[in-house]
């Protein structure tokens, strides 16, 4: 079994639970989850569902099942529920599987797993099951109110923590736009703020408007914002976008899917394994969620996370 470290064969009797994204039975990946849970039966696996209508009662469910000692842990979904598998199994060597349908699927993109569609994913798992996982690296952050929280991808700490901030406390619009609306109010008032830096005890103050930690090399979708981070390399990758006007950031803003915004004269970065961020009033954001007020400290966690993914 996986937690005695012996290779996984397809064909042997095993205990999944399979956790399914509440909006996906609306979505356009509607009933992903159902073919997912029938293929692993069909493959000869005790399989249980949960599919809740919100995140907290499925987060509550998760963690219920994982303290039952499964197999196997899969999340059916985008980075949110790869964000509730990672923070569910983090320092366990119960395995995370991923079918990616969502709308980002970094996490399943940065592993390798990035397929067209969820029933490519599925066949992919399937595939995967007769592999031993993958160990990765995870991220761990505690902020000032004591939050603590796991990440594979990429910490926020400057504009886009921001911006996430304000459509969070938005009511309209629905959807994608909610984002764009606030991306475009808070650019408005785009300032540089002064922060604290300190990357393995070597400290820094300055002007910044984005600090970001990656443990993964993108977020939102193919942002590749830390595009040099590794997930096995024992380090986190620190970026820094220092002081710049609106218009500066708006012409640097479309290198970043490419990440070609390294380089850039007020684009620096930097490897570390403890790291401490500090500025008044911005939420840390963790992989697309909400953690708590900074300052922040962030660790990395080498090995933390075993995945069916590609070696």
């Amino acid at each position: 079994m996986f937690g005695q470290g012996i290779a996984f064969c397809q064909d042997s009797w095993v205990r999944i639970i399979v956790a399914v994204n509440p909006n996906s039975s609306f979505g356009r990946h509607r009933g992903a989850g159902e073919r997912v849970a029938n293929a692993l039966r069909a493959a000869g696996h005790d399989v249980e569902a949960l599919q809740k209508t919100s995140f907290i009662e499925l987060s509550d469910a998760v963690a219920e099942g994982v303290a039952s000692r499964p197999d196997l842990l899969v999340v059916v979904g985008g980075d949110g529920m790869v964000s509730l598998g990672v923070n569910a199994l983090a320092g366990t060597e119960i395995p995370l599987g991923i079918v990616a349908a969502g709308t980002g699927n970094d996490m399943a993109r940065g592993l390798g797993l990035a397929y067209r569609t969820p029933d490519e994913s599925l066949d992919g798992l399937l595939a995967l099951l007769r592999s031993e996982p993958r160990r990765i690296d995870l991220g761990r952050i505690r902020t000032a109110d004591g939050t603590e929280r796991w990440f594979g991808c990429v910490l926020s700490a400057g504009f886009d923590a921001i911006v996430n901030e304000r459509a969070n406390r938005m009511r309209r619009p629905r959807g994608a736009s909610r984002y764009i609306i606030a991306l475009l109010l808070e650019l408005v008032g785009l300032r540089s703020r002064r922060y604290r830096l300190v990357v393995d005890d070597v400290e820094t103050r300055m002007d910044a408007v984005l600090i970001a930690v990656g443990n993964n090399s993108s977020l939102g979708g193919g942002m590749h914002i830390t595009p040099n981070a590794s997930l096995d390399d024992g380090k986190l990758d620190v970026v820094v976008g220092k002081a710049m006007g609106r218009f500066e950031l708006i012409r640097l803003f479309p290198k970043v899917f490419s990440g070609a915004h390294i380089g850039h004269p007020k684009v620096v970065e930097q490897l570390g394994s403890h790291i401490v961020i500090d500025t008044p009033g911005v939420i840390a954001y963790a992989d697309g969620e909400r953690v708590g007020p900074l300052p922040g400290e962030i660790t990395v966690h080498p090995g933390a996370l075993r995945v069916l993914a590609p070696r």
